[in-house]
């Protein structure tokens, strides 16, 4: 069992009380039974990630709205979850779907995860919307670092030549200065 798999299995088995609709759900591998949970009334959070999850990682395209959706909460571990499995998806829409998410101003608390994701993919709305991102974050007392510093390194592992103003820019911020130095190197490193 990947590591992923096994956190999210154990932080959903506690969520769901250990219930035996848990159990049906992490065993079965009837893929239409899993998206049913998807399009269900009633059914619980936990149930819907489960099968969103297992659904992803299988390539099953169903589960693409419910991934963008749990990316996009306020739970990390859920974002986590999420971004593993869509970067396992091979869903054309993965790319542009994390991308308004790294870029959404009013949702800019929880853009760690796509922001990471963006990099995984390396689709090419990653390096765009990284430079977007992190020019935003270098406004003074900004409050999201994590997303700022993720991007810098982010824009380093993409290599790409565009991100070198951004990057220049992030010098002058302590916390990113050093990291930035670095991305810098690796751009320079891959003409």
């Amino acid at each position: 069992m990947d590591e992923e798999l096994r956190s999210l299995t154990e932080r959903l088995r506690q969520e769901s009380g250990h219930s035996a609709e848990f159990g049906r759900l992490a065993a079965t591998d009837d893929r239409d039974a899993l998206a049913e949970v998807l399009i269900a009334a009633g059914q619980p959070l936990w149930a819907r990630e489960m099968a969103a999850f297992r659904l992803g990682v299988a390539g099953d395209r169903r589960a693409f709205e419910a991934l963008v959706l749990l990316l996009n909460h306020r739970d990390p571990p859920r974002c986590a979850s999420a971004a593993h499995a869509l970067a396992r998806l091979g869903d054309p829409r993965t790319a542009r779907a994390a991308a308004a998410l790294a870029t959404n101003e009013l949702r800019v608390a929880y853009a760690l995860h796509p922001v990471r994701l963006l990099v995984e993919l390396r689709a090419p709305e990653s390096v765009p919307a990284l430079i977007t991102t992190l020019r935003r974050r270098l406004g003074p007392h900004d409050p999201y670092r994590r997303v700022a510093l993720a991007c810098v390194e982010g824009l380093g592992a993409l290599g790409d030549e565009r991100a070198r103003p951004v990057l220049n820019d992030a010098l002058a911020h302590p916390v990113l200065a050093e990291a930035a130095v670095r991305a810098l190197a690796r751009i320079a490193g891959r003409r």
